[in-house]
């Protein structure tokens, strides 16, 4: 569902897919927009599900993207890319690979509800994940590890993390990581650079929007695909101008490079990338585009 701009700046953040949503939006004199809440792939042996836990409108994106370039020249670039410079629409979008002999969920979503929501209507309970990757500690990746009581969400799952991202939180004295994260630590396996998950399943250090931000490849049946995370925020602003400053990167010099490799390593194997925010589905290719630059390819049917 698309909340609306009141809703967004009274909530601050993505509610779960449902009746509720649709009856404010309706409430409000708005038309409630059903969006598919899921979306699978075929890689090799794996299946590969997008699921949308949530999504937001959010208002002056200049002051979160493109936070080193002028007014003008964003506005040039969105209204050449077909694309409001006053407003955007944030995805929240965490994936599951089934392997066959596991179901492997990555990232959380903001909350229980929304992603349990999107879990059941791609054919998954929670009691069914084996393994939760947690690519870095943003909120709105760890949000589903429990839910409003506290409960774990995947009682059955083992937890992965990257090690520096876990060390690194864990120094911070952040309320969500002491909250959702720290409790499960005596469940949790650390991995780093080239560490894997399952057979098929790598971790990549993708550092700077985070300390210890992961990316994973996934191979199977000789192909190929990138679980970028948050690397890329927005499909122009981010992947192609990989320069362009984002508010959420802590490192932005570091951020900036791992989107330039990364988006390099795609355009230049071919390889798909599903992004944490891309426009829902989340799945994508590059192409080079200009000096330094790459053009964001939505999947059509490349996968299916």
């Amino acid at each position: 569902m698309k909340l609306t701009r009141r809703q967004t700046l009274l909530s601050g953040a993505a509610l779960p897919f449902g009746a509720t949503l649709a009856g404010q939006a309706a409430a409000d004199g708005h038309t409630a927009i059903a969006m598919p809440t899921h979306r699978d792939f075929v890689l090799g042996d794996f299946k590969v599900t997008t699921l949308l836990a949530g999504s937001r409108a959010t208002e002056n994106p200049h002051e979160i993207f493109g936070m080193n370039v002028d007014d003008a020249t964003f506005d040039e670039v969105s209204a050449a890319n077909f694309i409001s410079a006053d407003e955007t629409q944030f995805f929240f979008t965490p994936t599951v690979v089934n392997t066959g002999a596991e179901v492997i969920l990555f990232d959380t979503g903001l909350n229980a509800a929304g992603t349990s929501s999107a879990l059941s209507a791609a054919g998954y309970t929670p009691d069914q994940i084996t393994h939760v990757v947690l690519t870095h500690m943003h909120g709105d990746h760890i949000g589903g590890l429990t839910d409003d009581s506290g409960a774990e969400t995947f009682s059955n799952a083992a937890y992965v993390t990257g090690q520096v991202e876990y060390d690194a939180w864990a120094q911070a004295e952040n309320d969500g990581f002491e909250t959702k994260v720290r409790p499960l630590a005596d469940k949790m396996s650390f991995l780093g650079d080239g560490d894997a998950v399952r057979s098929g399943i790598t971790a990549m250090a993708a550092f700077g929007h985070t300390p210890g931000h992961m990316g994973y490849m996934l191979e199977s049946g000789g192909k190929q695909l990138f679980l970028m995370a948050d690397t890329a925020n927005h499909y122009v602003w981010s992947v192609a101008y990989p320069e362009w400053e984002v508010r959420f990167d802590q490192d932005k010099a570091a951020a900036a490079a791992t989107r330039k490799r990364v988006m390099g390593m795609a355009a230049a194997d071919r390889i798909p990338l599903i992004g944490y925010h891309m426009p829902f589905p989340g799945l994508g290719f590059i192409e080079t585009r200009g000096e330094g630059g790459y053009h964001y390819v939505p999947h059509s049917y490349q996968l299916m």
